[in-house]
């Protein structure tokens, strides 16, 4: 299986292991868990990640990965995808559309800083 040039790559994987607080306060924090694994229909990408926001308790408030496959919906309507990535927001799961490793990042990134401005109203 192919897999693109991905210039975001280098950055994304420098985050592997890494922890950070996300607020000043102290209360949420990020952490970032991402490898490289051989590309395949489930992760065409070559990259195993997860990318969460926990809060102080440790309960992740918000998840980016593709660590399992995902069914969204319920009954007659629900939907399932070969590719992995997702998002959890939550107690819900939603499909992620992988684009590159500087576009996930922003993605989650941007997401983090909502959650941030809605808690702190």
């Amino acid at each position: 299986m192919d897999i693109r040039p991905d210039p975001g790559l280098e950055a994304l994987l420098f985050l592997d292991g890494e922890s950070f607080v996300a607020d000043t306060a102290g209360r949420l924090w990020v952490k970032f868990d991402v490898r490289r694994v051989e590309a395949s229909a489930s992760r065409p990408h070559g990259l195993k990640y997860s990318l969460t926001l926990h809060n102080e308790e440790g309960v992740r408030v918000l998840g980016f990965d593709n660590a399992h496959p995902v069914r969204e919906g319920s009954g007659p309507g629900v939907r399932t995808r070969v590719e992995y990535d997702h998002k959890h927001q939550g107690k819900r799961i939603r499909f992620y559309d992988y684009e590159d490793a500087a576009t996930l990042l922003s993605d989650f990134w941007r997401e983090v800083e909502q959650i941030l401005q809605e808690r702190s109203l």
